[in-house]
């Protein structure tokens, strides 16, 4: 089921992208030829007016085919006042950016109503529960909460980031024991406790952990707050986002970590496995990241469409196709090497190590 539910969802993103172009075309008297979900081969078509509707045989994605897209594309005179090549050049980014937009606005929808339904969760200092056969399963309880690691206090980051600076002499590998034992203050039944316990080194967190989950407090959100809240998420993301881009170039760390579709996707299926919820936010983050990419000004990208067209605009007239083409050639390829590292990470961690999600 987790694997219809992904991909369910990544077709929804693509459609809805799609729908966006689509909409904006006609709402500005487009010619639309083609809405096609994914890519040729078609295994579905019907036409409906001067529009084909298709679905392709390659999940990859889709397209939106405008008649006048190709400056070179020859038009019957009585349409050519439809074509994209002849609109203005407003109405041409107008139809191009609203497929970006659209992958916007899905990502606040998603976050606003997560919100709204269940609220901002955030991990107290409170132990839920403890991991069988772990440090912590002899000593600590459900509903102790922990005061302070090794003397330090904080939020729940900070108290773990202090249980992981304790380390496996030698070799850090699964379940060896730290060198030295971790002093822990407790809060139970309204007396405060000391004690020592020495983590163990989990290989999938890739760090020592005594073997406990703090509980999660819910805070309710109203419309208002829960927008905000969207916002400043959608922020989050995207400023995330364009930094591990921009330290692709010189950081070798930083390639390691991109993801491709097959790695999108197996992150999705998964969470749709562990909560819907966070599975929804998975989403949300994947459109948030498409849009912004799309928004990157390479043919053949939307971003690249609206570069050229604000190009034509400051120079006054229309700008040779061939040489939208050469110079775009250079983000081509850079895109393909973006698809291709994406990728060959996807692989290896589905061999290896798999997607840490936990």
């Amino acid at each position: 089921m987790s694997y219809l539910l992904a991909f369910a969802g990544f077709s929804a993103l693509v459609m809805i992208h799609e729908l966006g172009h689509f909409w904006a075309a006609k709402k500005v008297g487009m010619r639309v030829e083609r809405f096609s979900l994914f890519f040729p081969p078609h295994i579905w078509k019907k036409t409906k007016g001067e529009t084909e509707y298709c679905i392709g045989l390659i999940p990859l994605g889709g397209y939106v085919r405008i008649m006048g897209m190709n400056p070179n594309e020859e038009i019957p005179p009585e349409l050519q006042e439809r074509s994209y090549s002849r609109m203005a050049v407003n109405k041409r980014i107008f139809v191009i950016a609203a497929g970006p937009l659209m992958n916007v606005l899905v990502a606040f929808v998603i976050f606003f109503g997560l919100f709204v339904v269940i609220g901002l969760s955030s991990a107290s200092s409170t132990i839920d529960q403890t991991e069988p056969g772990s440090p912590a399963a002899t000593a600590l309880k459900s509903g102790d909460k922990l005061i302070s690691v090794d003397g330090q206090k904080g939020d729940v980051a900070a108290l773990g980031a202090a249980i992981s600076k304790h380390r496996c002499p030698g070799a850090q590998t699964e379940g060896c024991a730290a060198a030295t034992p971790v002093r822990v203050i407790v809060e139970r039944g309204g007396a405060t406790q000391a004690l020592l316990l020495t983590p163990r080194y989990d290989a999938a967190a890739k760090k020592t952990r005594l073997g406990f989950n703090f509980a999660i407090e819910r805070e309710t959100l109203g419309p208002v707050a829960a927008a905000s809240r969207s916002a400043t998420e959608m922020w989050r993301v995207t400023t995330l986002t364009m930094s591990a881009l921009s330290r692709l170039a010189y950081d070798p760390q930083a390639r390691k970590e991109i993801s491709g579709v097959v790695g999108s996707y197996e992150v999705t299926r998964q969470s749709f496995e562990f909560d819907v919820a966070q599975a929804l936010s998975v989403l949300a983050i994947i459109s948030l990241s498409l849009a912004l990419i799309n928004l990157f000004p390479f043919l053949p990208l939307d971003g690249g469409h609206i570069f050229w067209a604000i190009a034509e605009k400051l120079r006054g007239r229309p700008i040779a196709y061939s040489v939208m083409e050469r110079a775009s050639a250079v983000g081509f390829v850079l895109i393909l090497i973006l698809f291709a590292v994406g990728l060959t990470n996807d692989i290896s961690r589905l061999q290896g190590e798999g997607f840490g999600l936990r």
